[in-house]
C-alpha cells in the first residue's frame, strides 16, 4: 500500500520563480559593473588627518601627522588593542601588494558622526563606529585635541 504525497508545482510558478531569480541576479551584476556607489548618505568631512604609524624599537607605536610633520601620540605597548589589531589588517594588505609603509592612512572624522580610515593606496576602507562606540574612540582620540573633535562626538 503506497501512498503518493507528492504535489505537482505548477509550471507557470516555476517559471515565474526563475525569472525572478535571474532578474535578481542580472541586476546584481549590473551594479558591480557599473560601479553603483554604496547606501552610505552622503556627508561632509568635519576633520580628515593624514597618519602614519611606526612601530618603535620596545614595541610601542608612534603615530605622526604628515601635514604638521609631528609625534601626536605614542601607543604603548600592550595598549590600544584594536587600533593595532585594524592597522595590522591594512598594514598586511599593503605588504602583500608590495607597497611599503610611508604613505599615509587617512582618518576622517564626518559631520553625520561616522569615522573612517583610509588606505588610499589599496582601496580599503573601514568604517570604525561598526566596531562599537569604545573601539571608534580609540581612532577618534588621534582626532584631539588639535582638531576640536572630541571622541564623544564620534560615532553617535
Amino acid at each position: 500500500m503506497s501512498h503518493d504525497h507528492s504535489e505537482k508545482i505548477p509550471r507557470g510558478a516555476l517559471i515565474g520563480a526563475a525569472g525572478l531569480i535571474s532578474i535578481a541576479i542580472l541586476a546584481t551584476l549590473a551594479a558591480r559593473v557599473m560601479g553603483t556607489p554604496s547606501m552610505v548618505p552622503e556627508s561632509s568631512a568635519v576633520v580628515a588627518r593624514d597618519l602614519r604609524f611606526e612601530d618603535t624599537a620596545d614595541g610601542a607605536v608612534d603615530v605622526y601627522d604628515t601635514a604638521t610633520k609631528t609625534t601626536i601620540s605614542t601607543l604603548t605597548p600592550g595598549s590600544n588593542a584594536f587600533l593595532r589589531a585594524t592597522l595590522r589588517g591594512l598594514a598586511s594588505q599593503r605588504k602583500r601588494e608590495g607597497i611599503g609603509d610611508k604613505i599615509p592612512f587617512r582618518l576622517t572624522a564626518w559631520a553625520d558622526g561616522r569615522l573612517t580610515i583610509d588606505d588610499t593606496t589599496t582601496g580599503r576602507h573601514v568604517e570604525l563606529e561598526a566596531f562599537g562606540e569604545t573601539n571608534a574612540g580609540a581612532f577618534a582620540a588621534l582626532l584631539t585635541p588639535e582638531t576640536g573633535v572630541r571622541p564623544e562626538t564620534v560615532s553617535q
